[in-house]
């Protein structure tokens, strides 16, 4: 068994088929058979089924495929730290939340490529869910999350606290108003980003806790969108204060505080414990750390 059979086991478990991993890889399929069936004959187990549609992992092959993944990346993982130099250069992926994507990473990556020009950033927005789950995998080498996170695998940094706030509709005068809205059914739709945000769950938590545990979610992609959707009455939603700034200073929506213990809580940005940090990522996580707070005190002011 090398790293090149266990590359292509892996195409092949990801395409499903031996003739779609051949394309993928760019190799002849017969090829590919071949390396697959060396494979299984080496370990004395089967790896596929095979059918007429292709193939699917046996429980031998499902039990591989995770360890076949791992030292793929490890290889890959090697092969940037043997050529990593002390002027970051090459490909960096990072993750945020589309709040922090919105509000705290422009000037981030402005003050980053102005510094580094080498390296070519290519940033994924998602749930916090979705970036833990990325990181975890090595897709991405880092990423910005609701925090605290508390996985072994991962190390944290904070870069800032934000203020949780209800968002709704000029419409609404008090939060008070608002639960007693929902709980007769005046209002029953919260506008919130998809399964896995942690914004969400808080808000889903906090209406559950004053008695408004009935409510239809309308999913969104786009801050823009829940933030329009909110300012003319089709629901509510819980974002950071700091990211509807605007929107309220226009007059297009309202905001009600919350308690302290309720309100507070830190993005953190992740990575693996055990992955190697770039020169090229531990720049930007030193200028995350410089450049987010040195914003929001100007902001202050």
């Amino acid at each position: 068994m090398d790293a090149g059979d266990l590359k292509v086991f892996a195409a092949v478990a990801r395409r499903g088929g031996m003739n779609k991993a051949a394309q993928e890889l760019h190799m002849v399929q017969s090829n590919v058979t071949q390396r697959v069936r060396g494979l299984e004959q080496e370990l004395g187990v089967p790896l596929f089924h095979r059918h007429s549609r292709g193939v699917t992992l046996t429980a031998a092959g499902a039990q591989l495929l995770p360890y076949a993944h791992r030292i793929g990346h490890l290889i890959a993982e090697a092969k940037r730290a043997a050529t990593d130099g002390p002027v970051p250069s090459g490909r960096l992926c990072i993750g945020s939340l589309e709040t922090t994507a919105a509000l705290r990473l422009p000037p981030v990556l402005a003050a980053y490529t102005r510094a580094h020009p080498k390296v070519d950033i290519v940033l994924e927005t998602g749930t916090s869910t979705e970036l833990i789950k990325e990181v975890l995998e090595r897709r991405l080498e880092a990423a910005f999350v609701v925090g605290p996170v508390d996985h072994p695998d991962l190390a944290e940094d904070r870069v800032v606290t934000e203020e949780l706030v209800v968002v709704t509709s000029p419409r609404v005068k008090t939060l008070d108003d608002l639960i007693d809205s929902m709980t007769k059914g005046a209002l029953d739709k919260i506008l919130v980003f998809r399964a896995g945000c942690t914004y969400r769950a808080m808000l889903e938590a906090l209406l559950a806790e004053r008695g408004a545990g009935s409510f239809r979610r309308l999913e969104f992609g786009t801050l823009d969108g829940i933030l329009g959707c909110v300012g003319a009455g089709l629901g509510i939603t819980l974002l950071p204060r700091a990211v509807v700034a605007s929107a309220l200073r226009d007059g297009r929506i309202a905001v009600h505080a919350l308690p302290k213990d309720q309100a507070l809580v830190p993005t953190v940005l992740v990575r693996r414990r055990d992955a190697f940090v770039s020169t090229a990522l531990d720049r930007f996580i030193a200028c995350a750390r410089e450049e987010i707070p040195q914003r929001i005190r100007r902001q202050k002011r």
